[in-house]
Parts: C-alpha cells; sequence; structure tokens
C-alpha cells in the first residue's frame, strides 16, 4: 500500500468516525464511552465490587470442587485429634488437658515423625504446665507450637492471654519446639480459600514451619517448597478417592497418652508429618470451597493438613499475571462492542452470542482444569462487562440507526409511501441493482402551459412554484399510496404495484389521478401578485405491464419503471389537450378501479401506438344512468350511426358547457365507420 493510499484510507476512516460521533452525539459518545471504562472495569477488577465479589467467589467454589483431585488417603500426614470422647474422659473442654498433651508428645517423640505441629493455643495457665513445658523441651522431633498475636487476631486473644502465650513461647528457647502461626485466614463469606500471607517479621504457617524443620534432615525436601515460602494462593483441597476412607487419616490423642497403647500405633508414625489438634463439635471448624455441595465444614486442623500435602506435592498452581487479566478484560469489552455492531439475522447474531457466552463462562474452568489457580480471575466480571459493552455500544448503535432509519425513511418517504419505506428500510434487499416484469398502474401528469410560464416571471418565482405544485402533487401520491418515479420539469410520474403491490392498487391509482386534478385546481386559485394565470393539470392513468427496479450502478441508482405501460399513461395524458378532458384513464386501469364513476369516452389512437385506446373519463357528478345512456350509445354507433349520433347530440346538448362531452361529439361526427380517432 502506498503512502497515498495510506493517507486516503486514514482520512476515510477519521471522516467516518466523525460522521458516526455526529449522527451519534457527543453526550451519547460520552456517555458510551463512560459504560465502556465502567464494562473495563467489571471486567477486570469483580473481586473488589460488592455483590460481584460474592458471584466470583461462588463460582470459583465450583470450580475448585469441579477440579478438585480425588486421592487416596494420604500417608504423609497424619491427625492426632483431641475428639468429645477424649473431653469426656478427660472432664476438660477449655483449655485442653495438657496431661494427656505431654504424655501424646512423649511417645509421638520416640516414634520417628518428621515433625509434629502442634494447632492448639497454649494462652492461659494450667496446674499440668510444668509437664508440658518439660515435655517440649525435650522434644527430639522438630516441634511446632500454635502461635497467634492480637494483631493477627483481635477477636480471639486479648492482652493477658497475649502475655502469657508469649512467655510460655519464650520457654521454649534452646530446644527443638519452636513458635509457628496457626492463623486460618477467610474470605468476608467465611470461606476459607487462601493460604495466609508471609507477613516480615511473623512467624511462619505452622504447614511451612513443619516442612522447614523436616528439610533440616531431608535437603532434597527444600527444592519442593521453597516455592511456599511468598505463596500466598488458593489452598489445594482434595478429596476423597473413596468416601469410607478420609483424605488424611485421625487417631485419638488418648491412644498415644497411654504408653502400653502408643507403642503398637509407631507405623502410623514414622516417617509421617503429624498435626495435633481438636475435631470437636462446633469447635475450630471452617467453611470450605468444599462445603457447599458436601454440607461438611473442616476442622482447621485439617486446613493445616492440606497446606501442608500441597506444598508437598509442590503444587503451588500460578495466577494470571496482572497484564493478561487487563488484556482479557479488554478482549471482552472490545468482542462485546464489536459484536453489538454486526448486522445479522437474529439467530445468527444469537448462536455468535451464545459463542462468546459460553467461551467466558468455560475459560475460567479450562484454565482450572489446567492448573491455573482461578482464583480472582474475573469470571463473572467478564460476564457482567460484556453485557454492559454490549448494550452500551448496541445502546448507541441503535439511536445512530433510529437516526439514519428516520433520515432514510424520510428520505424514501418523499418517493414511497411511508409503510413502503419502512419494509424497504427493514428488507433493502428489495433494492438491489436489477429490475422484473410487473403489471403496475401508471400515472402522468402535467401542468397546462407550464413552459410558457416561465418564460413571462423571474427564475426564483419559477421555482417557488414549481416546488410548491410538486410537493402538493407528491403528497397526493403518497397518501394514496403511490411510488413517485420521477419529475420531468412540471410532470409528476408514479406507479402502484411495486416495490410492493397490494389488493386495492387500483382504487388508489384511480383516487389519485383524480385527486391530482383537484389539487392542481387548488394551486391555481389565486396565483402570486404578477404571475399570470396558471393552467389545470392534466392527468393519464392506465394499467399493464412494465419493467421496474433499480437502474444505474452502485455509486448511483434510480428506482424507476420502463416500458409500453409507461408510454402510453404518458400519452393519455397528453391527449386531453385535444380532447378537451383532465382525467383520462385507459379500459384497462378503469376495469380494476372499483369505481363506478367513470364514462365512457370512446375509443382513439394513440401516437406511436398501434392498438387503440379506449379511453374513460372520471365524471363523479355524471349520473349513473346518464352513463349508462352514453355507452348505449357508443355501442350503437357501429350499427346505427345516424341514429346514435342523433342520441349522442341529444345528450351533449342538455350539458352544452361540458368541454369534454362536446369534444367526443365532434369526434364521433368526423371519425368513420368503426375507427378510432387518432390523436396528433
Amino acid at each position: 500500500m502506498t503512502e497515498k493510499t495510506k493517507d486516503k484510507a486514514k482520512k476515510t476512516w477519521f471522516r467516518s468516525a466523525g460522521r458516526i460521533v455526529r449522527d451519534t452525539g457527543k453526550f451519547r459518545v460520552l456517555g458510551t464511552l463512560l459504560f465502556l471504562l465502567l464494562a473495563l472495569f467489571m471486567a477486570r477488577y469483580s473481586w473488589q465490587v460488592p455483590f460481584a465479589d460474592n458471584a466470583e467467589r461462588a463460582l470459583y467454589d465450583v470450580r475448585a470442587r469441579a477440579y478438585a483431585p480425588k486421592v487416596d488417603q494420604d500417608p504423609r500426614v497424619v491427625m492426632v485429634v483431641y475428639n468429645d470422647q477424649t473431653l469426656i474422659s478427660t472432664r476438660k473442654r477449655s483449655p485442653l488437658d495438657r496431661h494427656t498433651l505431654a504424655n501424646a508428645l512423649k511417645a509421638l517423640d520416640s516414634m520417628g515423625a518428621k515433625a509434629i505441629g502442634i494447632d492448639i493455643l497454649i494462652d492461659q495457665p494450667q496446674d499440668e504446665d510444668p509437664e508440658l513445658i518439660a515435655a517440649l523441651r525435650g522434644m527430639k522431633t522438630p516441634t511446632f507450637l500454635g502461635y497467634t498475636d492480637m494483631e493477627a487476631n483481635a477477636d480471639s486473644i486479648i492482652y493477658e492471654q497475649q502475655k502469657f502465650l508469649d512467655a510460655f513461647v519464650k520457654q521454649m528457647d534452646g530446644s527443638k519446639t519452636e513458635p509457628a502461626s496457626i492463623r486460618v485466614d477467610v474470605d468476608p463469606d467465611g470461606v476459607a480459600r487462601s493460604w495466609p500471607p508471609r507477613i516480615k517479621g511473623k512467624k511462619a504457617t505452622l504447614a511451612l514451619a513443619m516442612l522447614g524443620g523436616a528439610a533440616e534432615a531431608d535437603e532434597t525436601l527444600w527444592d519442593k517448597i521453597k516455592h511456599f515460602t511468598t505463596y500466598d494462593g488458593s489452598i489445594r483441597y482434595r478429596l476423597p478417592a473413596d468416601a469410607e476412607r478420609p483424605v488424611f487419616s485421625s487417631l485419638p490423642i488418648d491412644l498415644f497418652a497411654d504408653p502400653a497403647v502408643a507403642a503398637a500405633l509407631q507405623s502410623e508414625i514414622q516417617g509421617r508429618f503429624v498435626l495435633i489438634g481438636g475435631d470437636i463439635v462446633d469447635i475450630d471448624q471452617f467453611e470450605t470451597p468444599m462445603t457447599a455441595s458436601s454440607g461438611k465444614t473442616m476442622i482447621g486442623l485439617e486446613v493445616h493438613a492440606n497446606m501442608l500435602a500441597q506444598a508437598l506435592d509442590n503444587a503451588n498452581a500460578p495466577m494470571l499475571p496482572d497484564s493478561m487479566l487487563w488484556l482479557a478484560a479488554a478482549i471482552v469489552v472490545v468482542a462485546a462492542g464489536l459484536t453489538a455492531l454486526l448486522e445479522l439475522k437474529w439467530w445468527q447474531l444469537t448462536v455468535f452470542i451464545v459463542i462468546q457466552v459460553a467461551a467466558i463462562i468455560g475459560l475460567p474452568f479450562w484454565l482450572q482444569s489446567a492448573g491455573t489457580d482461578t482464583q480472582l480471575l474475573p469470571a463473572i466480571g467478564w460476564i457482567v462487562g460484556w453485557g454492559i459493552a454490549y448494550a452500551a455500544v448496541g445502546s448507541a448503535a441503535r439511536a445512530v440507526g433510529s437516526e439514519q432509519r428516520k433520515f432514510a425513511q424520510s428520505a424514501l418517504g418523499k418517493y414511497l409511501p411511508r409503510d413502503i419505506a419502512s419494509e424497504i428500510i427493514a428488507d433493502p434487499d428489495r433494492l438491489e441493482l436489477g429490475g422484473e416484469k410487473r403489471p403496475i398502474f401508471v400515472i402522468f401528469s402535467d401542468l397546462e402551459g407550464f413552459t410558457k410560464l416561465s418564460h413571462a416571471i423571474a427564475p426564483e418565482m419559477v421555482a417557488t412554484l414549481l416546488n410548491r405544485y410538486l410537493e402538493m402533487l407528491s403528497e397526493v401520491v403518497l397518501e394514496h399510496g403511490g411510488t413517485i418515479d420521477k419529475f420531468v420539469g412540471d410532470a409528476v410520474v408514479a406507479f402502484w404495484g411495486a416495490p410492493i403491490s397490494r389488493p386495492d392498487d387500483g382504487f388508489n391509482a384511480a383516487r389519485c389521478a383524480w385527486a391530482m386534478f383537484e389539487a392542481g385546481e387548488a394551486f391555481r386559485k389565486g396565483p402570486p401578485e404578477g404571475v399570470p394565470p396558471i393552467g389545470k393539470t392534466r392527468v393519464g392513468l392506465h394499467y399493464g405491464e412494465a419493467i421496474v427496479g433499480n437502474f444505474g450502478g452502485e455509486g448511483r441508482i434510480q428506482y424507476t419503471a420502463l416500458g409500453d405501460s409507461m408510454n402510453t399513461a404518458a400519452r393519455l395524458e397528453s391527449a386531453n389537450k385535444g380532447l378537451g378532458t383532465s382525467v383520462i384513464a385507459s379500459k384497462e386501469a378503469v376495469e380494476r378501479s372499483e369505481l363506478d364513476w367513470w364514462r365512457p369516452m370512446g375509443k382513439i389512437a394513440l401516437r406511436g401506438r398501434s392498438t387503440p385506446v379506449d379511453i374513460f373519463e372520471p365524471a363523479p357528478e355524471f349520473s349513473e344512468s346518464d352513463q349508462d345512456h352514453l355507452k348505449n350509445i357508443l355501442d350503437s354507433l357501429a350499427q346505427d350511426r345516424d341514429g346514435g349520433l342523433k342520441e349522442l347530440e341529444a345528450l351533449a346538448a342538455r350539458f352544452p358547457n361540458d368541454t369534454a362531452l362536446q369534444n367526443l361529439l365532434h369526434r364521433c361526427q368526423n371519425s368513420e365507420d368503426g375507427e378510432a380517432y387518432v390523436i396528433s
């Protein structure tokens, strides 16, 4: 493409854009842009928008459940729990019995666990504290004691508890027991979906602390878990492959508090990560993405177990980068806007929209199945953003289209009836280049003596009078459902039966012919000062076949009719002058007019047409009996010329001021038997 061509294309684009802006209106353009920005915002930040955020979380939970791994029982992690039976046997509910914990720790320490995590807060004094402290300080297995602070859990711990907890933890200095955060983050809807963020200067999460402790003896373990030191994405929950076997085995702590029983459980502990905590009804229970389908909550200890297993599997599912989310949001908004501008049939547009919506809904599920973390992915935002953009652009497009249709309908309305113009606008294919043979009713009109008049007055007055005259006749044609073909000077050419035909076309065309004459008579009255008397309007009406359609080129077309029917109507209009009539219709038109006001005016031979034409004149004031009498007279001329002429003379004598009837008598007196009167 040459530079010149590029410049031309650029100018064309700017002109088109300017025209769209002009047609749309500045305020509507501004409003559309604001809605598009809103759509972009929703498609990117729906997780931060009220109500939309809850919908996003709910949909994420559906994806998380749908693609949660189904696994056998995990042999790497075991939970040792205080359950409700333990509370009954120890007669302590809160704080949990520390004598039992101390004995269990001593037993577990000898069983070869990789690390032990204690999801219990020691935040208030008990008589058994010295025993527990001794057990914790004597641990040879890396052990991590639950810790939190008021900053992280203001609702769960008060100052006095914090003070005691810090003092208790301090006593572990120099031992294998270290503090670790047992914080579990929940979203505003109370569901635990994400790892707690690692905060500088704060204790490591229990799962990571346990892995770090075990990594001191197993260097290969660190390579697996190092990515999780800064991970704050979604917790990967897993489902049991067998409903009878939970993902993590759970053993009552009582078993380990009894030395005689504990020795038999070494195989359940050796080489595993051990988590100690409560599995008590209504205590430390969390909703997870799995809760909506199962209706079950999960104890905090099992949440930590899931995080521990996730890190061991190195399953730190990546999230889409911010740049990709912005790109996706932009694509959604642009796609919606372009879709709103498509000019398709309703079913095609429906299919196109369904495909896009299915892609928008399906993409997050596909990403989740492919191992991408789709939490914070604005799936609902994409749908809402798409809808806003589609509605905004569609509204603007409809406004522009409405204005354009009004303009087009107004323009077409100058040549076509409004209902036909509306059908043409709804189906533009009707105006494709080409033609077809159709029977139509054709009217030609002419203003008598206008050429002579135009030479006698100023050009400005000629234009004023002509425009007023043509406007009056055009309104008459359109009011009667006709299509204006063209203006030829002061002549109006119109037809019925195309581009749309109707059963009453003949009736309307006949009524229009007479109405055009009456409009011409109204136009003649009271001409402007300095304007000579204006002649009467003459009209010719015919019915016959013509080639009707759009002719010309792609850049310039004209909807018109061609053929002998057009010529015949023109000749009939011209014949008015010699016949002393104002409106003449052919027999073909009269028979299809459904009107009874026609009186026969004999048979004439038109210039350029070999077949004579039976002509009729509308005579609303001529009685039906006189019409029948005149018809009988004309029929009798072929059998009894002299008698017929006498009757015609008598009838004409009754109407001495009827110029057309006097002219008919003259023609009959001066034509040969059975021959048509020739109109030159």
